[in-house]
């Protein structure tokens, strides 16, 4: 049996920036596709060991090999075959300033200047003049699509496992923006001549800075990956195979993954920093502390059709589903864990002094000030000292990334980054999506909403019990699926509207989660942008039009940064789409860069292949 890993690794953002800000200069690099060989699980826990847990020159190298521009090329894959063996392997919440419901006094500015195809931005209260006012240009149509294309990847999945296709793509608000993400398969022998897919996705919404979720993306995946490999026993009976594991075993090992990253985060790198704060290494392994990150990682077995959601704060999972009466469905896969969860609140007052009941949650953010209750990073709400060295008497030099602790830190932690897990079975036959997002796109769209712009973009762009071609399209083979093709058009009978979709999530699951900031009014009336052939891009464009206004959408993608912060966050979305492929001469394995929907359909590297 062989073993097969492809991880997707990029080169992370938090890099050459962060040493260039720390009194030294980095030549450019790039990064490869590289593939090992290894034998052995030892040999191959060590090697993992190396890369997540070692410190010193092994986390310098990681550093420097990072790009500040991180999506010059395609993120590529790192392909590993082991032999016989399982596994390798400041939060600004939107608030007053947040473009009001009806979003009429940014479009009215829009309107009072499509002439000069400029807006002005004030930024003080002060007489007319140029130093105190920037210029905003309105981007036009196609520059506006370049810039929703930029970070665009979909990927074909010909590998026969129920998963046919995922695509990704994200648009900075923040620069550099602070969302990351991450994607892993990996093949685990359960019988003889059969093979379990292991699918990992996970998007990780960073806040005071890139650095935290840069790391979840580096080692994430890999942190999960180690715990696992524990728990699935090999075959006393066939060292090749591995034994399969309950739920509740596998949920305890997602959240030590978690919480071991997070304690390297944090405890770890803060001890050697204060141990030597002038060892310039130290202060840049530290910095992933010093900001924070909500993390959501989705874990799905090929072999029993159970998908884990792990989410650590607010970015959600969304499952989009026909029922047994051929109505859309969606179903929320998790639980926002934010002030204004009442389970939340609950847990952290039992874990302070009643004393502190007025203080620990107060407006709905933790301490006053962070929103999500659960996040990697964020050192200023977990620790006050670190072996009797209080970590407000860190040096001047280093306060720039090391803030003071917020006021009424008196018993910490109060974030934590332990994960709460949920379970559910997929269905491929019935071609179920999965939607997973930062709050970004929740604050724009509800969970209704995103599900219907799914189906909608399905209409042009069908998948459902459909095989793949060639790597670069998706086609119905038979009149069999000309007549499911069909079927599925009886659905879309107005063109103007989305089609109704049943919220059937839990009670205590729609009550953790908050509404979308804007309201539309009339939504009937409002059309629904179709042009992305990427349908993260679609979920993106249509989040950004208000119900189908091109205004909308050319105002707040060419607002720039820092400014656009005030009325959008990042935005990151991954859309997963599983289905059972009708023709076995198409899965050959491989895992193919699907050309039109990827970056501007400007595939620069070759396709990444097991």
């Amino acid at each position: 049996m062989t073993l097969v890993f492809i991880a997707r690794l990029a080169s992370s953002r938090a890099t050459r920036r962060i040493t260039q800000q720390l009194l030294t200069h980095q030549s450019n690099s790039s990064s490869s596709i590289s593939s090992t060989k290894t034998n052995g699980l030892k040999s191959i826990n060590s090697s993992i060991s190396r890369s997540i847990h070692g410190g010193g020159n092994n986390n310098k190298s990681t550093i420097n090999r990072r790009q500040g521009s991180k999506y010059n090329k395609l993120r590529e894959f790192n392909i590993a075959l082991a032999s016989g063996v399982l596994l390798i392997a400041s939060y600004v919440s939107l608030s007053n300033h947040y473009l009001s419901d009806s979003g009429d006094n940014l479009i009215r500015s829009f309107s009072n200047q499509t002439n000069s195809r400029r807006l002005n931005n004030d930024h003080t209260n002060s007489n007319n003049t140029n130093s105190n006012k920037q210029n905003i240009y309105l981007l036009n149509d196609e520059e506006i699509t370049k810039k929703l294309r930029n970070l665009e990847e979909s990927y074909f999945v010909q590998r026969g496992q129920g998963v046919l296709r995922y695509d990704i793509s994200q648009l900075p608000s923040n620069n550099p923006i602070e969302d990351d993400r991450s994607e892993s398969i990996i093949t685990v022998p359960f019988k003889e001549n059969e093979d379990s897919d292991f699918y990992f996705w996970g998007i990780y919404d960073g806040h005071s800075g890139y650095y935290t979720s840069g790391k979840l993306k580096d080692e994430l995946i890999n942190y999960v990956v180690n715990e696992l490999s524990s728990i699935y026993k090999v075959d006393p009976k066939n060292e090749n195979l591995r034994l399969r594991s309950t739920d509740e075993i596998i949920d305890d090992a997602i959240k030590r993954g978690f919480l071991k990253l997070d304690h390297e985060i944090v405890e770890k790198s803060l001890f050697n920093l204060v141990k030597n704060p002038n060892v310039k290494d130290n202060v840049i392994n530290a910095l992933p502390a010093s900001s924070g990150s909500c993390g959501i990682l989705t874990f799905y077995d090929s072999f029993n059709k159970n998908l884990k959601v792990a989410v650590t704060g607010d970015s959600r999972a969304l499952l989009g589903s026909l029922n047994d009466s051929n109505e859309w469905t969606v179903k929320s896969l998790s639980i926002d864990q934010t002030g204004d969860n009442p389970d939340e609140i609950e847990r952290i007052l039992k874990e302070h002094p009643e004393s502190e009941s007025s203080t620990a949650i107060r407006n709905g953010r933790v301490l006053g000030s962070l929103q999500p209750t659960r996040a990697f990073g964020d050192f200023r709400y977990k620790l006050k000292e670190i072996n009797g060295f209080k970590l407000d008497q860190l040096p001047d030099h280093l306060k720039l990334y090391f803030r003071s602790s917020p006021r009424n830190l008196l018993t910490p932690p109060y974030v934590t980054a332990e994960p709460e897990i949920t379970t559910h079975v997929i269905n491929p036959s019935k071609n179920d999506f999965m939607v997973l997002g930062s709050d970004g796109l929740f604050e724009l769209l509800s969970n209704e909403e995103i599900i219907g712009l799914v189906v909608k973009w399905l209409e042009k762009n069908p998948i459902n019990n459909s095989s793949i071609t060639n790597g670069t399209n998706i086609k119905l083979t038979d009149s069999k699926d000309k007549s499911e093709q069909s079927k599925w058009s009886n659905y879309f009978k107005d063109d103007k509207k989305l089609p109704k979709v049943l919220d059937i999530s839990p009670d205590s699951i729609k009550q953790s989660q908050r509404p979308p900031f804007r309201n539309i009014k009339n939504n009937e009336q409002h059309e629904y942008f179709l042009e992305d052939s990427n349908v993260s891009t679609h979920l993106i464009r249509n989040a950004l039009s208000l119900g189908g206004s091109k205004e909308y959408v050319s105002t707040l993608v060419s607002i720039p940064s820092p400014t656009s912060r005030k009325y959008r966050d990042d935005l990151t979305v991954t859309v997963v789409f599983f289905g059972n492929q009708l023709d076995n001469n198409n899965i050959n394995g491989n895992v193919e860069i699907n050309g039109p929907a990827t970056r501007n359909g400007d595939v620069t590297t070759n396709s990444p292949k097991l």
